[in-house]
């Protein structure tokens, strides 16, 4: 009798191997045996997390001059891209059909309101990959409330007689938020670290800018994300520092910090003097790249869209959570 389309002995079935033309009660007693070679597909990733919210005034004393917000962490597996932090390409994920795997878009770090400290981004997350939330940026002034670390760090808030330095990054995901200038009259507040460079320094006559974010091609167009936001404007006159990759811009004298762009991961600016809050960090993105043969389905919670660049397919994801698969 037949088997698999052999009229003689059919050849041995295993788990890693397979011959023949199967039906699917073949399928399913193979996967019973143990004797079925699950077909895997390999998926290349960007995945990057909110970033953090800038630091603003602790007390309504002028104290200004709050730290960059740091970005979110940013981690690449396609083609040769590097991730964040100077971390190299990172390998494509291999999945498995019919599998659910979790997604998760994190959200921006709310920007420092008086009295209560800046707040970092959360985790964006594919499968068994997980990126670090951007640090928040430091408060202004001797009342301060430091900076943190992150994906990349928080830059430290200005007009401080002493300085603790910028908040370290994650490796191979972010750098570090940048210092600010102590003991020089205007004390410059330090930028937020990007996932392409340092946050810079203040000086004794400007804060930071942001550090740079890192440009990928993943959609089949060159976007540069994931920037630091820049440290605001000081008490002693400091101009403020400027955001990078859609970082916010720090705050000019009374004035709040900047926002970031959404689905960036960038840090959001540093509140200027009297500007009391900080910006608001962006929302972090995921997007994976997969053969044009395979079909997505994206879980309700999630917010998506899907395109075709060559023969392979792009999903984009901006908000939520929830699981995916693919067939």
């Amino acid at each position: 009798m037949a088997k698999y389309g052999y009229i003689a002995n059919p050849p041995t079935q295993s788990s890693s191997s397979n011959s023949g033309l199967f039906n699917m009660t073949d399928v399913y007693k193979l996967i019973e045996a143990n004797q079925w070679a699950l077909q895997t597909f390999d998926v290349s990733y960007l995945v990057i997390a909110g970033g953090g919210g800038g630091g603003g005034e602790k007390a309504s004393t002028n104290d200004g001059g709050g730290g960059g917000g740091g970005a979110g962490g940013y981690r690449n597996s396609y083609a040769s891209e590097t991730s964040g932090g100077g971390g190299s390409t990172e390998s494509p994920l291999t999945l498995v059909p019919s599998t659910g795997y979790t997604v998760t878009v994190g959200a921006g770090g709310g920007g420092m309101v008086q009295n209560t400290s800046a707040v970092a981004g959360t985790d964006s997350v594919f499968a068994t990959i997980t990126s670090v939330a951007g640090g928040r940026g430091g408060s202004g002034g001797n009342n301060k409330l430091y900076r943190a670390s992150g994906g990349s760090g928080g830059g430290e808030g200005g007009w401080h007689t002493t300085s603790i330095g910028g908040a370290s990054g994650t490796v191979n995901q972010g750098f570090a938020g940048g210092n600010n200038k102590h003991n020089a009259l205007q004390y410059g507040a330090g930028g937020g670290g990007g996932a392409g460079s340092v946050g810079q320094n203040g000086t004794g006559s400007n804060s930071g800018n942001g550090g740079s974010g890192v440009s990928s091609s993943i959609t089949g167009s060159a976007v540069s994300r994931a920037g630091g936001g820049g440290g605001g404007r000081t008490t002693g006159g400091a101009t403020q520092g400027s955001g990078n990759a859609g970082g916010g811009n720090g705050g000019a004298n009374n004035s709040a910090g900047s926002n970031a762009s959404v689905n960036t991961g960038s840090g959001g600016g540093g509140s200027g003097s009297n500007g009391n809050n900080g910006g608001n960090g962006g929302s972090g993105i995921v997007i994976l790249r997969y053969p044009n043969t395979l079909t997505i389905t994206v879980g309700a919670g999630l917010t998506s869209s899907t395109t075709t660049d060559g023969s392979d397919k792009v999903t984009t994801f901006t908000a939520g959570t929830d699981t995916i698969s693919f067939a």
